[in-house]
This record gives C-alpha cells, sequence and structure tokens, in this order.
C-alpha cells in the first residue's frame, strides 16, 4: 500500500490515488535546458557526473511498492536489504541492458530495447512516466515507448524553470521579492552593474545567476567594482568572439538572512493548487546540504508563505505547468519573509523525503535529513556504515536514523584516492538538542571513515 504522501501526489498528478508511475530521477535536467541559454563565462554545468547520477537512488524513498524506478545499476543488495528489514516500501528497480558511463539514465534506456519493450508495455496498461523533470531525452523517452507522461513536457518546463521567469512571475504577483535585475543581453548587464557600483564600492555585495544554474554552480559573488568590472569585459569578449550579445542572467542584492526555507506547492491536473509542505533549509555557498521539519515558523509567516504557494501555483497553471514546485525563501535578521529565492518546478530533495517522514517522524518529533560528504581511500561497505550509525541509536529508543541514498558513497570509486562520496540520511529526534547531538554523533563517526576533510559544519539550531 502507498503511504498517504504518495496516494495524494498520485491523485492530483493522474486523477486517481492508485495509478501505476515509472520514476526516472534525471538530476542533470538543468544542464540540458541550459544548453539553449547564454549564461556566465566559464560556468561549470557538468552535471554528468557519477555521483550525482547514483542520486537517483533516492527515487526508491517516493516511488511505490507497485510503481516502477528506472536506476543506472542495481542497488547494493545489503541496502536493499536493509530498507526490506526496517519496513520501507522497495520499488520494482529497472536497469537498462545497455549502460555507459558517459550517458545519463535516459539515454542508456533509449539504447535499451528489452527495457524500452517492457516500457511500452507498462504503458498500454495506464502506466504514466513521472521525470524528476521533462527534457528533451525524457520527451523522447514517452514518445518512443507510448509510455505518456505524467507532467507537462519540455518546452514548458524549461520555460518555468528559468530565473528570469522566477523574477518576472515574483514581480507579476506582487510578491516581495529580493531586490534585483533580469538581464538577456549583455548591454543590460552593464547598465545593471553601473548601477550598483556606488554600493560595490561601499563594501555590499550582488550576486550575478545563470537562469539555468543549480547547486552553487553558475554562480557569482561580487563585492568590489572591480569584479563587476571584470566580468562585463569577459562576457563582452566572448559576445565579440561568438556574435551574440545574449545573456541570461539576473543580477541580486545580497540579502542578511536568519535561515533558508524551501517550501513544496503541487499544481494539480484539476487546476487546483496546494501548498504541501515547508521545510528549513540548510545551505552551503548556496549549494543544498538538507531541511530540518518542522521549519519553526510563526503563524504569520506561515501565512505568507501559503499565501505565496498559492499566488505562484496559480500563474504556473496558466501557464501550462502540472505537477510538483519546489520554491526556495529566506526569512530576514528582522523575521521578514522573501517568499521566492527561485522557482524549481519539479521534482526536489523535499518531494523525495515526504513518504519516509510520514512513516519514520513522529508527532511532536524534530527530523533532519541531509547529506554528509566523505572523503575515502578506499570504497566503504553497506554494513561498515550501517553498524556505525546504528551503535549511536538504542534499538527501542525514540531517536532514529535511516540511511536514504547509499550509492553514492562510492560513486567515484574508481577515480585515485582519496575520492568524495556523499551519505544521505534522516535523523529523528524527540527534540532539538537531542537532533543536534546526534547529528553530531553521525558526522563524527562517518568522519572516521574520512581519509582527509572534515565534514562541513553544523547548522541544526533554530
Amino acid at each position: 500500500m502507498d503511504t498517504g504522501y504518495l496516494r495524494s501526489l498520485k491523485h492530483r498528478l493522474l486523477g486517481e490515488p492508485t495509478g501505476r508511475l515509472v520514476l526516472v530521477c534525471n538530476f542533470e535536467a538543468e544542464h540540458r535546458w541550459a544548453r539553449q541559454h547564454v549564461g556566465l563565462p566559464n560556468a561549470d554545468f557538468s552535471a554528468g557526473t557519477n555521483l550525482v547520477r547514483r542520486m537517483e537512488e533516492l527515487g526508491v524513498l517516493l516511488a511505490g511498492v507497485n510503481d516502477l524506478l528506472i536506476c543506472k545499476y542495481p542497488l547494493d543488495p545489503a541496502y536493499r536489504a536493509y530498507l526490506d528489514r526496517i519496513g520501507l516500501p522497495v520499488p520494482e528497480i529497472a536497469v537498462p541492458e545497455n549502460v555507459s558511463a558517459d550517458r545519463s539514465t535516459t539515454e542508456d534506456v533509449l539504447d535499451s530495447p528489452a527495457l524500452l519493450a517492457r516500457l511500452a508495455t507498462l504503458g498500454a496498461a495506464g502506466a504514466r512516466l513521472l521525470p524528476m523533470a521533462t527534457t528533451d531525452l525524457e520527451e523522447k523517452l514517452a514518445v518512443s515507448c507510448g509510455l505518456p507522461l505524467a507532467v507537462p513536457d519540455a518546452a514548458v518546463f524549461e520555460r518555468v524553470n528559468g530565473k528570469i521567469y522566477g523574477r518576472r512571475l515574483t514581480a507579476a504577483a506582487g510578491l516581495r521579492a529580493v531586490p534585483g535585475d533580469e538581464c538577456e543581453t549583455c548591454d543590460e548587464l552593464a547598465s545593471v552593474l553601473d548601477r550598483y557600483r556606488a554600493a560595490l564600492a561601499a563594501g555590499r555585495r550582488i550576486v550575478v545567476k545563470d537562469a539555468y544554474g543549480v547547486s552553487g554552480k553558475g554562480l557569482l559573488v561580487l563585492d568590489t567594482p572591480g569584479k563587476a568590472d571584470r566580468l562585463l569585459r569577459m562576457v563582452r569578449r566572448r559576445a565579440e568572439r561568438t556574435a551574440d550579445d545574449r545573456l541570461h542572467v539576473v543580477v541580486e542584492e545580497w540579502l542578511p538572512k536568519r535561515y533558508d526555507l524551501n517550501y513544496q506547492v503541487t499544481v494539480a491536473r484539476d487546476g487546483s493548487v496546494r501548498l504541501d509542505f515547508v521545510k528549513r533549509a540548510l545551505t552551503d555557498g548556496g549549494v543544498h546540504q538538507g531541511h530540518i521539519m518542522p521549519a519553526g515558523l510563526t503563524d504569520a509567516q506561515y501565512a505568507e508563505i501559503d499565501h505565496a504557494a498559492q499566488l505562484v501555483g496559480v500563474r504556473l497553471r496558466d501557464d501550462g505547468y502540472v505537477g510538483v514546485v519546489g520554491v526556495d525563501a529566506i526569512v530576514d535578521p528582522d523575521g521578514v519573509v522573501y517568499p521566492v529565492l527561485e522557482i524549481n518546478a519539479r521534482l526536489n530533495m523535499s518531494t523525495y523525503q515526504g513518504s519516509l517522514t510520514e512513516l519514520c517522524q513522529g508527532p511532536g518529533q524534530v527530523a533532519l535529513a541531509r547529506q554528509y560528504p566523505l572523503s575515502l581511500t578506499a570504497p566503504v561497505s553497506f554494513a561498515e556504515i550501517d553498524r556505525s550509525l546504528a551503535a549511536l541509536v538504542g534499538s527501542s529508543g525514540p531517536d532514529r536514523i535511516v540511511i536514504t541514498c547509499f550509492g553514492t558513497v562510492n560513486a567515484d570509486a574508481d577515480r585515485p584516492p582519496p575520492f568524495n562520496g556523499r551519505l544521505y540520511a534522516l535523523l529523528v529526534a524527540t527534540d532539538t538538542d537531542r537532533l543536534t547531538a546526534l547529528d553530531d554523533a553521525v558526522r563524527a563517526s562517518l568522519g572516521r571513515l574520512s581519509a582527509t576533510r572534515p565534514l562541513f559544519s553544523r547548522e541544526v539550531s533554530p
């Protein structure tokens, strides 16, 4: 039986709560959309790393037992046994018969006739394809095997996911926006930077973001007029070399903040809009690190987020979008909410946690879902990590640690040591102090497996 969270999501996407989904967790979607847009010079969008692609294993948390999750590689047998042992519903996993390390999982599927035939059979029986986001590749997959998408096509996704679109939607909806501008040419960027020259000279900071940057990539912080001048010279030289003056970036003032928020909105197929949840987000240099639940908002702050969620959802619906939307927001030191920092109209990290928190986080408990980076000299077995973390919580106590993705730990083990790995986990405790202590214990335990660098600093307490 699917969780209530998944049944609700299926009802809004498919029109009924028991439909069958085929999931592809294509975390490199922004990279595909960015190809048609001109961003910052030398921005690295090489999203197709082994580690990022192994994040598709997070789909295990979302898919129901009757759904199908497509992964580039099978689950580690010990990790699969662990999921069964702790009572999490595990979907069927399908692996393409033709896999290449330099391709996305969707590209592998398109080159795997046996799996395509199986997907065609599922499509004929009423199953729907749910990618993390639709790009041209997932659209091609849907068409090639007659497996209809549960969400819109690639053109809609690309249109509504750009940061320029998000800023303009925020302004049109009358929501409090981070001060800034949208730029689509080099001349527009020059004009905006000139306007900020005095502020930069006074020590203020601004940030320039690619329209389709993600996870801290395609983001440049400027804190002096000289840095702004260097950026402008670089984009001018490229424009002259390519005879193309286009530039798709946003420029925003760097606001002080008390904390980040992330909230999820779902735009249903029947046109209704619902705020699913709000979480406190953990970030490090613009890179998402995890979530704290609940967010600890005041009633007034929650009401403001709910109001923004409805406005954002309605405008996305009117632009042809159906599906999950993740919205980033911030609360400044005075408690003022900026309800739209960025709109990600796709499945988000929060999306994959919904069923898990329903099953594992009891009333009054607090939870932390986060990634733990590792630097390893040799591959680490699942059993070793499981033993290390299981020793931190009693078998009958209220605290809990759930490993939510293991494939990312040894994804880059073929590189010369030390290689970087990443473990995802959900921590649940009875209060914030216990959660902080548990997070410290996890980091210390995993730190003993790390070869060279410490895990990042703690950010749990409200």
